[in-house]
């Protein structure tokens, strides 16, 4: 826990040429779940919630709506996307991302043709499954139906 209390109030980067791609999608993904925090927080702001964070003094100046719907969904956005930034950049996890990147590029990647059959075997499965099961379900209710003297 100490570490990243530490982590979060420092601005260097661990490690800043490994594991780039991982590292930055990880921040954008994040963020993109902080950026909608933010916006259901704007969307669903009422005046009264504004009240909290302006002064009584400058309540005239300032429209508690306006601070409610822009200016603390702002502030959230700014600083979760520091804390995306830096938890990227805390060294255990980066070194887990930079690990995550390296075995990655050793993963066999199945070529256009051979993704293709693949996903035409699952997708053939999947329907004689269905199939299977839709017809297992209508023999059980007729049987069933037959047994009690329902119809239908």
């Amino acid at each position: 826990m100490a570490e990243l209390i530490a982590g979060i109030f420092t601005a260097s980067r661990y490690k800043r040429n490994q594991g780039k791609v991982a590292r930055q999608a990880t921040f954008f993904a994040i963020l993109a779940a902080v950026a909608v925090g933010a916006w259901t927080m704007s969307s669903g702001a009422t005046p009264e919630f504004g009240e909290y964070f302006v002064p009584a003094g400058l309540r005239d100046k300032i429209s508690t709506a306006v601070v409610a719907k822009y200016v603390i969904p702002m502030i959230v956005l700014a600083i979760g996307a520091w804390a995306a930034f830096r938890v990227v950049n805390i060294p255990r996890f980066a070194e887990f991302l930079i690990s995550v990147e390296n075995e990655m590029g050793k993963v066999s990647w199945p070529s256009r043709g051979e993704l293709f059959r693949a996903s035409l075997v699952v997708l053939v499965v999947i329907f004689m499954l269905t199939a299977i099961l839709f017809t297992y379900d209508f023999v059980l209710k007729a049987v069933i139906g037959w047994l009690l003297g329902v119809s239908g």
